[in-house]
């Protein structure tokens, strides 16, 4: 009898892969050497993509289900990214 069933390793694979992701993201931050630096960046540009690799596993399995954005709602986002990050005149 297996004790997990795909959709929950899937799942502890991309909670996996974000956890991991943060950390690549705050440690190339924090880097003051530019080799290391460097590294740190092509090490999370590889857990993005094994993120999305799971993620698109999960989603074409129907285990992770991503609804339609409704139109209205993408405006809205826009408008409020476009205000907060509007360069300054």
């Amino acid at each position: 009898m297996d004790l997990y069933q795909e959709k929950e390793i899937l799942g502890d694979a991309l909670a996996a892969q974000k956890s991991a992701t943060n950390l690549f993201n705050t440690y190339s931050n924090e880097c003051v050497h530019e080799d290391l630096r460097s590294t740190m960046l092509d090490i999370l540009a590889d857990e993005h993509t094994m993120q999305q690799d799971v993620f698109c596993s999960m989603h074409e399995r129907g285990y992770y289900p991503t609804p339609d954005a409704q139109q209205n709602k993408v405006d809205e986002t826009k408008q409020r990214y476009y205000a907060a990050f509007k360069p300054l005149s």
